[in-house]
């Protein structure tokens, strides 16, 4: 019996998730993914990975990873990227891969504020195995069995291809950034079935933050006599994807060339649907190289918690450096005070 209920829980899951995007804890170290405004923002050339395990605990697990590169023209005052994001759930084999061209826009308010517009337009494929799914009418609570034959005329495999398209916006000072984004904003039908709509509900998202410096420390590099740099960072993320509302929040300190930080996931209420989800936590390191990299886990705080999901781990590595004109090295100064995971 609790190996039946289990099974039904993990099904509501796996299809909820199916309608929803995936989120990763270290947005800002898939900063594409968050806002496409953010393409060229760095100002400099980015080359990242990003991979997420979640709920390794259960026997199906959901597996996501992001690839994507982004360059500043200087001349065009214009950031252009590319990103590849894919995702697969075990449990039906229901994989997405997309593959969009992102470009955004640099406008100058005054010396050290700067608005920057960005769009995306992507193709999207999804794939899924129907031989693995379980429906309601082949669960047999008394025997505690299930059935063979569901009674659904389903093809064994299915597939669909359509367009997507998102938009953004980024402001940022010296010491602040904020920003909004809209993913699906045509809302494509995502159904395998002939002459069914299922509509991809509209992303949107808030995000923002801001950086403290806490003083250089002692000396980081004898050769160059330049001192450790020492900073404090609070952001949140706010997002809706119908029917759920759901906030990020934390802080992150920087004590070269090491990076910590701790977030909350969730926006308890008791008006609206429970996503009370996870604690994360990181640690990662931001090298002189131009080589970042981080590790974060979600400790779930949810329900699905009780049934030991395992939390989520999450990896994120990426290499920055300066493409063109080495003398625009200089330029490095105005890169957005922005969370580096």
């Amino acid at each position: 019996m609790k190996k039946i209920l289990l099974l039904i829980l993990l099904l509501g899951t796996a299809f909820q998730a199916a309608a929803q995007d995936v989120q990763y804890s270290q947005f800002y170290a898939n900063p594409m993914y968050l806002n496409p405004a953010f393409a060229g923002s760095s100002e400099v050339t980015r080359v990242g990975v990003n991979y997420r395990n979640q709920w390794p605990g259960l026997d199906h697990s959901f597996n996501s990873y992001t690839a994507y590169i982004d360059h500043y023209m200087f001349d065009i005052n214009s950031g252009i990227g590319l990103i590849f994001n894919g995702n697969r759930e075990s449990m039906a084999h229901l994989s997405t891969m997309e593959v969009g061209a992102i470009y955004s826009y640099r406008v100058r308010l005054n010396m050290n504020t700067f608005l920057r517009f960005g769009g995306q337009v992507s193709y999207v494929g999804r794939d899924v195995n129907f031989n693995n799914l379980v429906f309601g009418s082949q669960l047999d609570i008394h025997r505690g069995a299930i059935d063979d034959f569901s009674g659904e005329l389903l093809g064994t495999d299915s597939r669909h291809r359509f367009a997507d398209f998102n938009f953004g916006m980024l402001l940022n000072g010296e010491t602040y950034w904020v920003g909004i984004s809209g993913h699906h904003v045509t809302q494509p039908n995502q159904s395998f079935l002939d002459d069914n709509i299922s509509r991809l509900p509209m992303k949107l998202s808030a995000h923002g933050g801001i950086r403290f410096d806490l003083g250089n420390g002692s000396i980081n590099n004898f050769f160059s006599n330049s001192r450790q740099e020492r900073e404090i960072s609070f952001a949140f993320n706010v997002k809706h994807q119908d029917p759920f509302n759901q906030l990020d929040i934390g802080t992150q300190i920087y004590l070269q060339p090491m990076v910590m930080g701790l977030w909350y996931r969730g926006l308890p209420s008791k008006y609206s649907l429970p996503n009370n989800e996870s604690i994360v936590a990181l640690f990662g390191f931001s090298l002189d190289s131009g080589v970042d990299i981080g590790y974060s886990f979600d400790f779930t705080t949810s329900k699905l918690g009780l049934i030991n999901a395992g939390g989520a781990h999450e990896i994120s590595i990426r290499y920055s450096f300066l493409f063109g004109d080495p003398n625009q090295r200089d330029r490095r100064s105005r890169i957005i005070p922005c969370f580096r995971y």
